[in-house]
């Protein structure tokens, strides 16, 4: 089993262990060099399902301190906003540039070689399947990591929540994704080659084309629903007129 598929399994195994009551909340998880012995992994498995725990809020990694299981209630307490697809990445395109710019200058080479990964697994997994879903959560949560602010951590963690957890939102999101996985693998290869790089500016501008492109493409998405929505209540007119004139 790749050590991509092995992660997903040890997060499982994990959050087993947190539901379960072994580690409650406040409390530290064993250091990765326990858990990965315990699992018969590498350590490096072990960080990646705890990044991806950290990512959906189970846990909360605080560096030089180690990782603790969050409160379910701390977890679901932040109510979320109704918007549409569209506000949501005027949202985004206002805030994840700049987080794109700042991360520029202080990204590392190892954070540099996660962004990879987050990709090679964009092209290779189906873009509506849970783990394209999470690499593509991912490759933005490193950026917001990167930066070194906790609140652009908190910030990105609840944007991709309404992305995920909002039905209307979600269902919009996952349609234009699924035409347009060639533009998204792209243009997250572009921003990270902006980030490898260390050009802030480059960054920006890649971070920028990537949401307005998809902002085009929520916009072409609802004339299309509209225009499908005009010829539906046209055909049940038509319908209802021809049904009321053989009626009569």
């Amino acid at each position: 089993m790749s050590e991509k598929r092995l992660y997903h399994t040890i997060a499982r195994a994990i959050l087993d262990m947190i539901e379960s009551g072994t580690y409650p909340p406040g409390t530290r998880l064993p250091g990765e060099r326990d858990l990965a012995e315990r699992f018969n992994v590498s350590r490096v498995v072990v960080r990646e399902a705890e990044i991806s725990l950290e990512a959906i809020g189970h846990l909360e990694i605080k560096v030089g301190s180690g990782v603790y299981v969050r409160d379910a209630q701390e977890m679901n307490g932040l109510a979320l906003p109704r918007v549409s697809a569209f506000e949501l990445t005027q949202s985004r395109l206002l805030f994840e540039p700049e987080c794109a710019a700042l991360a520029a200058k202080m990204i590392t080479d190892e954070q540099i070689l996660e962004l990879e990964d987050t990709i090679k697994l964009m092209k290779t997994a189906p873009v509506d399947s849970p783990a394209g879903e999470e690499a593509d959560m991912n490759f933005h949560l490193l950026i917001a990591q990167a930066t070194g602010n906790e609140a652009n951590v908190f910030f990105l963690r609840t944007l991709w929540r309404m992305r995920t957890e909002i039905e209307d939102v979600r269902r919009v999101y996952s349609a234009i994704c699924h035409e347009d996985t060639s533009h998204r693998v792209n243009e997250h290869a572009d921003i990270m080659e902006a980030l490898r790089r260390r050009d802030p500016e480059a960054a920006r501008q890649a971070m920028h084309q990537h949401f307005s492109r998809l902002l085009k493409a929520l916009l072409d998405a609802s004339e299309q629903q509209a225009i499908e929505e005009a010829r539906r209540r046209s055909h049940e007119n038509r319908q209802r007129y021809l049904q009321d004139n053989i009626s009569a």
